[in-house]
């Protein structure tokens, strides 16, 4: 009897210490679980963030394409224009200078010639000094800075992407100066960055300057460093959280430089 009573105990506690194994087991196959969650949630992240930043770059490389290609149009046909204009002016010297009274055989002096000179209009010299600080465009603080090393937080788009330009907070009329002495090349809407006006500085450096209205300048003119070139527009659909703005890009040969090593 004492025996069968033993025997019956340690069946019982048999069953109480397998049911404790099969507790611990399964919290433990819950944790692994979630565990096994967690990092498929964190690589999916990781895969999302990964498609955004090459997106992103896709987006800056077709954008900075398109503008080399329309730059490079742009130039090809004030060449073409040029060259034309050239032979133009050179027809009607011909013209001009062919045009001689007949002279007399007999006359003992001879008429003066008339002599007819074309003077081509000389464009000034353009010339940018990477050495010397360039002028603000206009006061304030940079809220979306150069980096084309890391993304960059966008709020209005809520994604991050690189940002190949100085985004400078400002208030909508504020006038907008040029950063240096040179020759525009292009007016011109976009999306992105509303209207915006391209300026050639000479020795391939060129400047961008976004989110205008009232543009004092056309295509081809020649601005000085620090003249007001236009005024802040209100902000395109892209900054619509960051407010009115300066977009201002820099570019060494038709590439993206950092503008704030050469900001003063």
């Amino acid at each position: 009897m004492r025996n069968k009573k033993f025997a019956a105990f340690f069946n019982r506690k048999s069953y109480i210490v397998a049911a404790v194994i099969m507790v611990v087991a399964a919290f433990g196959m819950m944790g692994l679980y979630y565990a096994q969650q967690e990092r498929e949630q964190e690589e999916q992240l990781a895969r999302e963030r990964q498609e955004q930043v090459q997106q992103a770059r896709e987006e800056d490389a077709a954008r900075e394409k398109a503008a080399k290609e329309r730059a490079e149009a742009r130039a090809a046909a004030e060449v073409k224009e040029k060259v034309m204009e050239q032979k133009k002016e050179e027809e009607e010297t011909e013209e001009v200078s062919g045009i001689i009274a007949p002279q007399q055989e007999d006359d003992f002096m001879d008429e003066p010639e008339a002599i007819t000179e074309t003077s081509a209009s000389v464009e000034p010299e353009i010339h940018f000094d990477a050495t010397v600080d360039l002028n603000w465009p206009l006061q304030g603080n940079v809220i979306l800075n150069y980096n084309m090393d890391q993304t960059v937080y966008f709020a209005t788009l809520q994604q991050y992407k690189y940002n190949p330009a100085v985004i400078i907070q400002a208030a909508e009329n504020d006038p907008v100066n040029a950063v240096a002495s040179g020759k525009i090349t292009s007016i011109e809407a976009n999306e992105e960055t509303g209207v915006t006006l391209t300026m050639d500085m000479g020795d391939g450096y060129s400047a961008r300057y976004g989110q205008l209205k009232e543009i004092s300048k056309e295509q081809g003119d020649y601005v000085e460093s620090g003249e007001i070139i236009g005024y802040i527009n209100k902000p395109a659909k892209y900054y619509s959280v960051e407010g009115p703005n300066l977009y201002f890009q820099l570019l060494k040969d038709g590439e993206p430089v950092n503008p704030m090593e050469y900001l003063e």
